[in-house]
């Protein structure tokens, strides 16, 4: 007997691929096979898939970027998306079909609709991106990340959390690293595609320590390569031990060893942070049309786990000040570590997978 399928759409950032990628392997545990539909964009997320998942590359596009030409074309490269995905599910059709956002989720989505197929989404965020804003009214449940979510009227989610990578799993709860007067470590992040604002602050702001402070620090920090070399030059100038790269494959490593970690907002680092249990400075995306990473936050600032900087007040100094204030007393930040653990859902990728087998079954 065949096994169930899940196919997974899902793609664009890091954001829509962690948690596509842990609940494909939880459902692998279960017995399912599983395949990620996605686009070329998307398909340089899958590195931590497990082998057994299927990836297939479809056609895909969206009106928000390019040209006048650009534009034009995107209907089509839409139009070839679907058709491929309905001729891959007609030869082997899916049990359900799970949306984590991204436009490169629209082709599987939509063939999911056009065939009647069961169908999921799952919004990682507080407010509803795009692409699930234009699938919540045609699916048969909405699991919701970040609680609460705004969600269109008449349409009831399910709460079951941002499901964390296995990685991340390996080092929930980690014990908090000890504060000692000669060890500091700070992870300093801007989401899966990086951010200029966050690693040039955080770079400037270690002037406005103590020398003392900068002589124990030792920092991660994601840059893009086009700030790299500024951000060597200040961390170097600070007299800063710093490693600085464009993208960390192992954040689960450095995010258990930090004492503190100032990074965006994104859905999936917030449930990262908040399964190992980390103090957290968070500085939401000020583009944000939806301004989605100020309620990604909201659980961790209230819990008293994270403190938030929006960019307006984002300078080198105000930044220092809150670095100074967090780590300078030990027994508080621990305390954060501590709350920040208290809103995790270590579990979220087996509920969400529950959601997937329940919503199956009632075919």
């Amino acid at each position: 007997m065949t096994a169930p399928l899940l196919v997974i759409a899902a793609g664009g950032t890091g954001g829509h691929m962690f948690p596509a990628q842990s609940l494909a392997e939880e459902m692998l545990r279960r017995g399912w096979r599983v395949k990620l539909s996605t686009d070329p964009r998307g398909s340089r997320y899958t590195g931590g898939f497990p082998d057994a998942v299927d990836i297939e590359v479809v056609n895909a596009s969206t009106f928000a970027r390019g040209g006048i030409l650009a534009k034009l074309i995107t209907p089509f490269k839409i139009a070839s998306g679907v058709l491929s995905a309905v001729q891959s599910m007609r030869k082997d059709r899916p049990t359900l079909v799970a949306g984590f956002g991204g436009y490169p989720a629209v082709p599987a989505m939509s063939a999911a609709s056009c065939l009647r197929l069961p169908r999921i989404i799952h919004e990682q965020n507080g407010v509803l991106g795009r692409v699930n804003q234009l699938f919540a009214k045609r699916v048969d449940a909405v699991a919701c990340g970040t609680w609460p979510t705004e969600l269109p009227k008449g349409v009831q989610g399910v709460n079951v959390g941002n499901p964390v990578r296995s990685a991340i799993l390996l080092k929930a709860g980690a014990p908090y690293p000890e504060i000692t007067k000669s060890d500091l470590t700070l992870l300093v992040m801007g989401g899966s595609q990086g951010s200029s604002i966050v690693a040039t602050t955080a770079a400037k702001s270690l002037a406005f320590l103590s020398a003392d402070m900068r002589a124990r620090l030792r920092v991660s920090c994601q840059a893009r390569e086009a700030d790299a070399a500024e951000c060597a030059a200040l961390f170097a100038d600070a007299g800063v031990d710093a490693d600085i790269k464009p993208f960390f494959d192992d954040v689960p490593d450095r995010m258990a060893a930090a004492h503190l970690v100032v990074t965006r907002a994104g859905a999936s680092t917030v449930a990262d942070l908040s399964v190992i249990g980390r103090p957290s400075i968070l500085i939401p995306l000020a583009i944000a049309i939806r301004d989605e990473q100020t309620a990604n936050a909201k659980a961790l600032v209230d819990a008293g786990a994270a403190q938030i900087l929006t960019e307006p007040d984002l300078t080198p100094e105000t930044l220092a000040q809150a670095i100074k204030t967090i780590l300078t007393d030990a027994n508080a930040a621990s305390k954060m570590a501590s709350s920040a653990l208290s809103v995790g859902k270590p579990l979220a990728a087996r509920h969400l997978a529950d959601l997937v087998e329940k919503t199956a079954q009632k075919e």
